[in-house]
């Protein structure tokens, strides 16, 4: 560890894992015929708030809410900065930062199971985050584009009517910059990312909702 750079040091340390591959029906998101019953959710929204530790964690979380609305492409824009904006040194868990997105999940609860372990690969586990925590890591990320892709037409055609109406996928494009300290140093990197956030509006909700998160850096396009 001692003779890797502090540019090195924060490259490798909280490296996202990987998920399950990307298409659209594998994310869970086409609906099964009628009578087909939901897989369980493994928490409820509700739950998922108390997973935040410190004593100040509500009051911050709440400012970090996502935004009431029916617009998907300024919805996934609100998901993306909630998954990529922390700080290690602020007191916080990774827990605490996916807050926001878990308790906007599917009302119905039959994407929150997937959703759950989407957001896991997003961010660091606890171990890598202590150890970005020593370094004193805080990351961003400056969103380039955030646009319907191409080819979710043509998904919503293969699903025959399976999704529900309102669903929308939208791809993220931008860079996660991250700084930190290392033998007294200021050190940063900053590494392209993209993804695709699929989310639910009306006519199926009175506001937008996060269903699914595809795989980091193999978005739809």
């Amino acid at each position: 560890m001692s003779n890797l750079t502090g540019r090195q040091v924060i490259l490798l340390v909280g490296c996202a894992l990987a998920l399950v591959t990307a298409a659209v029906g594998i994310y869970g998101l086409a609906r099964g015929p009628a009578g087909t019953t939901a897989a369980s959710p493994t928490a409820e929204p509700a739950e998922l708030e108390t997973l935040a530790t410190p004593a100040n964690a509500d009051v911050a979380m709440r400012a970090r809410s996502l935004p009431h609305t029916n617009d998907p492409v300024a919805y996934a824009r609100a998901v993306a900065a909630s998954l990529f904006d922390w700080d290690t040194t602020a007191g916080f868990l990774p827990t605490d930062y996916t807050a926001a997105v878990l308790a906007d999940a599917d009302p119905s609860g039959e994407e929150t199971p997937g959703l759950l372990d989407d957001v896991a690969t997003y961010l660091p586990t606890v171990e890598q985050w202590l150890s970005l925590g020593a370094i004193e890591v805080v990351q961003s990320i400056n969103i380039d584009q955030a646009f319907v892709p191409r080819s979710w037409a043509s998904a919503v055609e293969q699903a025959h009517g399976h999704l529900r109406p309102g669903t929308t996928a939208v791809t993220i494009t931008g860079t996660r910059h991250r700084t930190g300290a290392w033998n007294d140093d200021d050190v940063e990197s900053s590494h392209p990312v993209s993804f695709t956030v699929f989310v639910a509006c009306q006519p199926s909700f009175d506001r937008c909702h996060v269903l699914r998160l595809s795989e980091l850096d193999n978005p739809l396009e």
